[in-house]
């Protein structure tokens, strides 16, 4: 067994610390080990099943940046234990550094502010480094340098933002990528069609199979029938599905029975998407076939098991739509529910074995659901989820992508599955404003990546079932929030109306 140990400062801080429980060891391709982590008075230490050189990635309080995920560079095992916050910095500064190359190389105009924060983190890290043996100095040290590399990030990345976006304006007086938005499980309110209509040009209309034929041979139709055709009126773009989501409770309960006969299940299966994309031949065009494969969670189904499904299915669209657009859903997009040790696959190797299987699909729809537990992703910085954007670009096909982001904390009546929000994630607590500002920086930032052909938002009130807690623009009782008047400026911003 592979062990790595790291020393912390203030031994203090751990105990208030529950995120330290979900850090984890990667390796050298972004893949995540499966990693017991420990903690005894200040030391940490990572048991996994090899001894591969690998990154401990943690969340880990970063002044002004709240408690987003940090990496240490690649690490070789040793008996001396690594001091945590020296190496967290020593991994932030090499991002930067490689980072800030690449844009340099590419064309990009650097902020001035950026270098002497690179410079002063360097330094400081430098001095850490030289004082291990006195661990509160060196940890001291090297958690401003961390800050600095936060802070240069920052400003690279939102000058990256900027630049790209007056690039792709130069081309594109109004951006070709689409903003859209789930219509959810029920019917909307007059009012809120309205607010719908009025903010977004494309439509995510659930044809799910949990909601549709609920009871073996009993499908309901009306909820979707009733989507589609509002949406033709008001001439949206159409995005059916996920026709099958993979995760837990997002399959039909009566298919249990057949949990164990892969067959069978194939039949039915094929049988729903085809009896779907039948009925709506002519009026969906883009269809979402599989939401979660990679994660799963539905009736326990191995990862080969759902491999297999997603092909299947996308055989049987083809035969009834020769024409249409398939999209696989990837949720957890940095793979963090792979230190669980149930999956073989990162979300990108998911994806890849499907394209290289000679799986045609038209785009993938990556899930974003930031700041939320255990569904959804541990909060990252700007310049962590532009390289997670570029990391899935190189597959070479589009990318759409759905997000979600807590206004509130506490109950949430109308949710489908257990989650709760993770107050501190994000460099703000969670409000209404942190949503707002959260939205119209990720949202500013897909806009300026060209592989990125639609931006979706969850879903758009809180008074429908929904999967990730508070994350509507309008509250359970219709009033807008903050980030309804966001996404309305970037709206005008980027599709300003002739």
């Amino acid at each position: 067994m592979g062990v790595m140990r790291f020393i912390v400062d203030r031994p203090e801080l751990l105990s208030d610390w529950p995120e330290l429980q979900r850090g984890f060891l990667s390796g050298f391709d972004q893949s995540i080990w499966p990693t017991r982590v420990e903690r005894f008075d200040s030391i940490v230490t990572c048991r996994r099943a090899i001894s591969d050189s690998g990154r401990f990635q943690v969340a880990w309080p970063v002044a002004g940046f709240g408690r987003p995920m940090v990496s240490t560079a690649s690490l070789p095992e040793r008996e001396e234990p690594y001091v945590l916050a020296v190496e967290l910095a020593r991994g932030k500064i090499v991002q930067l550094r490689n980072q800030l190359a690449f844009w340099q190389w590419s064309g990009m105009q650097v902020p001035a502010e950026v270098a002497p924060l690179q410079r002063s983190a360097q330094r400081l890290l430098a001095q850490a480094v030289a004082r291990q043996s006195d661990l509160a100095a060196a940890s001291a040290l090297a958690q401003q340098a961390l800050e600095q590399a936060f802070q240069g990030a920052d400003l690279l990345t939102r000058a990256y933002v900027r630049q790209r976006l007056g690039v792709r304006h130069a081309q594109y007086p109004q951006l070709p990528t689409v903003l859209g938005c789930s219509l959810g499980d029920t019917l909307l309110s007059d009012e809120q069609e309205q607010v719908f209509a009025g903010m977004f040009s494309g439509a995510g209309i659930p044809v799910q199979w949990r909601m549709i034929e609920p009871q073996e041979g009993e499908y309901h139709w009306d909820v979707s029938d009733h989507q589609v055709e509002w949406a033709l009126r008001h001439r949206l773009l159409i995005r059916g599905g996920p026709l099958l989501d993979l995760g837990p409770g997002g399959l039909p309960a009566w298919l249990s029975n057949w949990s164990h006969d892969l067959w069978n299940l194939q039949s039915f299966v094929c049988d729903f998407v085809e009896t779907a994309l039948t009925r709506y031949l002519g009026k969906i065009r883009i269809w979402e076939l599989a939401a979660r494969a990679n994660t799963g969670g539905a009736l326990e189904l191995p990862e080969d098991a759902r491999l297999t499904l997603v092909a299947k299915i996308l055989e049987a669209a083809r035969r009834v739509d020769e024409d249409g657009q398939f999209l696989l859903r990837i949720d957890q997009p940095w793979g963090d529910y792979q230190v669980e040790g149930r999956h073989r696959l990162s979300p990108l190797q998911f994806a890849d074995a499907l394209l290289r299987a000679g799986i045609s699909l038209a785009a993938i729809n990556l899930e974003i659901a930031v700041g939320y537990h255990p569904t959804g992703s541990p909060s990252r910085d700007l310049l962590e989820f532009s390289r997670l954007i570029d990391t899935w670009s190189g597959l070479g096909i589009p990318l759409q992508v759905t997000l979600a982001f807590p206004s509130t904390t506490g109950p949430d009546p109308q949710l489908s599955l257990p989650s709760e929000v993770e107050p501190r994630s994000w460099r703000e607590p969670v409000s209404e404003l942190t949503q707002a500002k959260w939205l119209e920086e990720h949202m500013s930032l897909l806009l300026a990546k060209p592989g990125v052909v639609a931006v979706f938002w969850n879903h758009l009130s809180d008074s429908q079932p929904h999967r990730y807690p508070h994350a509507g623009l309008l509250t359970s009782d219709g009033r807008a929030k903050p980030a309804l008047d966001s996404l309305r400026q970037l709206r005008a911003e980027h599709w300003p109306r002739p």
